[in-house]
């Protein structure tokens, strides 16, 4: 019949909504993962930034003033054959220690890079032993990962700080009370000064002066970069990216690891404002330049030998001009850590970091997805518990929908009543289908229901059900957020398997048999749900709908578990609020 047409219709578009949505409207970047270190001990520079187009990486065409962003040398090939994390550091002593309440550390003082974080509030398991989440790596550990910031000039003569440049520190620990001062000397009549200095979180603050004591004129431009190199493996999963974005002039810009090796290098220009860096599903590093300074950026494909390499830098695009007998001072700032909603709400509004929160992929639902998120931490700050939030939350959505829920389960109502007379018209126009839909639509018009009524709740349902999934997969403040009994971790699969008989059973069951005990109850609640609504007259349509509880639960079976207790939540509200209805209009539940 026409309106059960319509019913299934409306699951079946959830259904390719829920799995195509992702593939054509995602974001489609691979997280990194494990990375290999540098062959090559001397690879030459990289374009700069504003360098001709079509510069292939390893060349040095003309940047503004001639200059040119280095990228640093990398690992030997004995050092990539036998060299932990723990033995590139201890390698290299010459370190200023980084302590703070969020972040362990350090700072390599031969080229004044940093390359060495861990975050202290943050663990790889739910057990709070685990070790610390590292981010950054030092070249010669398996995952290089690091941060430098300089002066390039196009007078070759002039020699400027580069990875090999050793510093003299005013203190050997760096925290978030205690700033620390880097000095080099380069014989040449400057004096470069790094005054490097760090909040309570994860926004290091570089200050850079020279100072010209010669008696010759010289022109410098300052520069950012990060370096991540090797290959990030990819999971292909499409609607988070991971990889290369940045904020140029207000306007986000995200690019594939894949594209970036493909074009080699991705170049954009800024007026002011704005910052680039790269992205994990949870972590970020992100240079943030003058907010009055026109710069030229890029994301640039940098291998070294037959390692990948990428690197996201910027220079400014205007000269600093440092006269005899004077100083020029330039301000950058770098992220690195937590994608915490707050505080890169909170470095937007008080560093003037434009659109810092667009690190953070809410996607195309922005405008559903904060929102949702801001009310689960509202909640949550109420209720002590993310889960609690959560339900909470669908109640506030329910009574938000309820005038148009009710108008929807009430002419559902109305259509279950109807029955009797439905199969009447049935078995009197069986062998006339064209009259049985008009004889349909006439029986409607009389009693006045509207057979695409009932589609309602489904279809309002999926943009709400896309934003909270948003919120759930990309939010840092959903990982690890524990719910009650054994679940441990909203924003991961139910742990438990019905099919191990919850561990009893000593069988290692196929992925797709993987299903808890929440995506079990949520198939239920469908399955209920569904017996209140008017059963299809065709036996082919009925046999659909009755396999689609069962087809869902395997479905969202290896969804985040906060997302399974939403809908498992909101399907016993709607049982709770159709049963109600249909009692009061007459019709047998």
């Amino acid at each position: 019949m026409l309106e059960q047409r319509n019913l299934i219709l409306a699951i079946v578009l959830s259904m390719a909504v829920l799995f195509g949505f992702e593939h054509f409207f995602g974001s489609k970047a691979p997280p990194p993962t494990q990375q290999t270190a540098e062959t090559s001990a001397g690879a030459p520079s990289v374009a700069a930034p504003g360098a001709a187009p079509g510069a292939a990486p390893g060349t040095a065409p003309s940047a503004p003033g001639g200059a040119t962003v280095p990228t640093a040398p990398g690992a030997t090939a004995e050092q990539v054959a036998t060299e932990t994390r723990a033995q590139a550091l201890a390698a290299d002593t010459d370190r200023v220690t980084i302590n703070t309440p969020s972040l362990n550390g350090s700072i390599r003082l031969k080229g004044g890079r940093i390359d060495d974080l861990t975050l202290v509030t943050y663990h790889e398991t739910t057990d709070p032993t685990s070790p610390e989440i590292t981010l950054l790596s030092p070249t010669g550990a398996p995952h290089p990962y690091y941060a430098e910031f300089g002066w390039v000039t196009g007078d070759k003569s002039v020699k400027v700080p580069d990875a090999n440049t050793v510093w003299t520190a005013s203190s050997k620990t760096l925290t978030d009370k205690a700033p620390v001062t880097l000095t080099w000397d380069n014989g040449q009549g400057l004096k470069f000064t790094r005054r490097i200095s760090i909040d309570a979180h994860y926004m290091f603050t570089i200050e850079q002066m020279v100072e010209n004591t010669w008696d010759t004129p010289r022109t410098l431009f300052p520069y950012g970069l990060i370096k991540r190199d090797g290959e990030p493996k990819t999971v292909n999963f499409y609607i988070l990216h991971e990889g290369p974005l940045g904020v140029f002039d207000g306007t986000l810009k995200e690019e594939k690891y894949s594209a970036v090796k493909d074009d080699g290098e991705i170049k954009y220009t800024t007026e002011g404002g704005g910052w680039l860096g790269i992205t994990d599903k949870y972590w970020l590093t992100a240079l943030a330049m003058d907010q009055t300074m026109p710069s030229n950026a890029r994301f640039l494909y940098a291998p070294k030998g037959t390692e990948d390499g990428y690197q996201t830098d910027y220079t400014s695009s205007k000269p600093y001009d440092v006269s005899p007998g004077s100083m020029v001072q330039v301000t950058n700032r770098f992220f690195a850590g937590a994608k915490e909603v707050d505080l890169l709400d909170a470095y937007t509004d008080n560093l003037g970091i434009t659109n810092f929160d667009l690190a953070i992929d809410f996607g195309w639902f922005y405008f559903l997805t904060k929102p949702f998120f801001l009310a689960l931490q509202f909640l949550h700050g109420i209720l002590g518990n993310m889960g609690l939030a959560i339900l909470a939350f669908t109640v506030f959505l329910k009574a938000l929908f309820f005038p148009l829920a009710n108008k929807s389960y009430r002419s559902m109502s109305k259509m279950k009543l109807l029955q009797p007379e439905m199969k009447k018209l049935q078995e009197r126009f069986k062998d006339d289908r064209q009259r049985l839909n008009t004889e349909m639509m006439a029986l409607y018009k009389k009693e006045k229901v509207n057979p695409l009524a009932g589609c309602l709740p489904i279809v309002i349902q999926i943009p709400v059900f896309f934003a909270l999934y948003k919120v759930l997969f990309v939010s840092i403040e959903m990982r690890h957020a524990p719910f009650y009994g054994w679940i441990k971790d909203l924003s991961a699969p139910d742990p438990t398997n019905i099919f191990t008989l919850f561990g009893l059973i000593p069988w290692d069951p196929p992925s797709m048999l993987m299903i808890g005990i929440w995506p079990v109850i949520m198939g239920i609640t469908m399955f209920l749900q569904q017996k209140l609504n008017p059963a299809p007259a065709d036996p082919t349509q009925a046999k659909i709908m009755m396999f689609l509880p069962l087809i869902f639960t395997f479905m969202l079976g290896h969804f985040a578990a906060g997302l399974v207790i939403y809908w498992s939540w909101n399907n016993t509200l709607s049982i709770t609020q159709q049963w109600i209805i249909m009692r009061r209009m007459g019709a047998k539940p």
